[in-house]
Order: structure tokens, then C-alpha cells, then sequence
């Protein structure tokens, strides 16, 4: 079995229409749709997107892989042209529309439908959201982890992978606010390895509760993800959320998020001034 061989793909749910799968929830999908198209809050989620979550996909050690952004079908025609433009010069990416259906179940079909036909081997998967950026040899570390566990991966249907060092993180017209964090489980630079033939999928389970329903192995040595907090993140509409101490990054640090990140702090700065 060779980490090289394996298919590995990740999906981001971008502004989906969902029936269920949020936190905030609304009594109808027109509802839904006129909160996630609002234009401050879409206008909010293009300039993440673009220069939070993108640059360190786009910077990858390891090219190969895919990329699924789940749209709705119903997503405004000017937000489609912007994603489209976004992603012209990365050839991993492609844009996945679907009509308003259950959350999991739709992922669930979206990751199955992208899966090598008849691979022997096990696929790996990854969830992104947005708001939240992977350092640029994610991959290269995820290929690494899945040779690291052979040995369960053979007996195993899925085994989950987590990486779980590196920064809560807000843009704002001043540059990045940080904080470092440790977050086991979390939903970023958290990926599965699914045996071929299993059609449980990343997008199946919670990311809390992944290590309830499988073996599996975290890695804490390196800074892997930033966390985007924000005033959109689906996670903070509720009340009593733990608050964060975010701080401005200094020189070293910006340094240090554009080498791990290919975060540009000055085009944060630029992006939200």
C-alpha cells in the first residue's frame, strides 16, 4: 500500500443551502437563502475565501488532489463568476452545484460520485470550511500519516487522522489577530482514510465525534490550520461561545503565517481595509 497511489479528496461547503447541518437554524430554505446571500455576509465570505483558505490549498507541497466546493444551485450568478475566478489557477479545484438537500447525506453523495471507480486502495478525506486554511504540506503530511498506519488502515473500514496544532485567526483592515491553539478533533486539518469499497465518508460524522466511531492517530508537532473566527462562522451565532484573546501578529508572526500559510498579510490588509 502506497500513500502516493491513494486518491485524496476534500470538500468545502461554500454557503450550501443545507436542510439541516447548521447551527443557526432557520423555519424554511428561503429563509436560509436570504441569510447566507446576504450581500455583507457573502462579501465577508469571498474575501476569506480568497485570502485565508485558498492561498495555502493553492501552495501545496503535494499537488495531487481535489478540491469539491458545494454551492447550491440557487447561489446568486455574480458569487459563481467570483468563486470561478478565485480558482482559475488551480486546476484541483472544481465547483459542485446541488439543490437544498439534507446536509450529510448530499455531502455523502458529493465525495462518493468524485471516488476512483474499482480502486483498490483507501482514498483520504478532508473537510474544509471557508473560513479556515491548512498549511501548505497538508497533503504531503496526510499522504505521510496514512503510510505511518498501515498496518491499520489494511483492518480498518476508516481510520482518522488529525492534526491538531495551530492558530484561531481573524482578518481585519489591520492584518491578522492570532492566538495559538491545540484543538483535538477539531473540523480543520482533520482528515479519514476510507477502505475502497466503503461509502461512509468524511462528511458522515461530526469531527467531534470521529474518535468514537474508529481508530484514530493525531499529530502534534507542527502548526497545521488556522481556525477563521469570525463574525459569520456558523459556530459563533449562539450564545455563551467561548470567547478567544486574539492578538495582532507581529512581523515574525506574519512571516510565519505566509512560510506555514501562504497567508499575504498584506492582501489581508488590503482584502478588508
Amino acid at each position: 500500500m502506497n500513500s502516493q497511489d491513494m486518491q485524496v479528496i476534500g470538500l468545502c461547503r461554500f454557503s450550501y443551502p443545507a436542510l439541516g447541518g447548521f447551527q443557526v437554524e432557520h423555519d424554511s430554505i428561503e429563509e436560509r437563502r436570504a441569510y447566507l446571500y446576504a450581500p455583507e455576509r457573502m462579501d465577508d465570505r469571498m474575501r476569506t475565501f480568497e485570502t485565508i483558505a485558498l492561498p495555502g490549498l493553492k501552495a501545496q507541497t503535494d499537488q495531487n488532489f481535489e478540491f469539491l466546493i458545494v454551492v447550491g444551485t440557487c447561489l446568486p450568478a455574480r458569487y459563481r463568476e467570483q468563486l470561478e475566478a478565485m480558482i482559475t489557477d488551480m486546476p484541483q479545484a472544481k465547483i459542485v452545484a446541488e439543490d437544498p438537500a439534507k446536509h450529510r447525506p448530499v455531502m455523502k453523495k458529493v465525495i462518493n460520485r468524485h471516488l476512483r471507480e474499482n480502486s483498490e486502495l483507501p482514498s483520504l478525506q478532508f473537510r474544509h470550511d471557508d473560513d479556515d486554511a491548512v498549511a501548505v504540506n497538508f497533503i504531503e503530511r496526510f499522504r505521510a500519516a496514512a503510510d505511518d498506519c498501515s498496518g491499520l488502515l489494511a483492518k480498518s473500514a476508516s481510520v482518522g487522522i488529525d492534526f491538531n496544532r495551530g492558530f484561531s485567526a481573524r482578518p481585519t483592515t489591520h492584518g491578522m489577530l492570532s492566538a495559538p491553539s491545540f484543538m483535538p478533533y477539531y473540523g480543520v486539518a482533520l482528515g479519514m482514510a476510507v477502505a475502497p469499497f466503503v461509502d461512509q465518508t468524511i462528511m458522515n460524522y461530526g469531527h467531534n465525534k470521529i474518535n468514537q466511531v474508529m481508530p484514530t492517530v493525531t499529530y502534534t508537532d507542527e502548526d497545521m490550520f488556522i481556525r477563521g473566527h469570525n463574525d459569520f462562522n456558523d459556530s459563533r451565532q449562539k450564545a455563551n461561545v467561548k470567547r478567544v484573546n486574539l492578538q495582532p501578529l507581529d512581523k515574525e508572526g506574519e512571516a510565519h503565517f505566509k512560510l506555514r500559510f501562504a497567508i499575504d498579510s498584506d492582501q489581508v490588509r488590503a482584502a478588508f481595509g
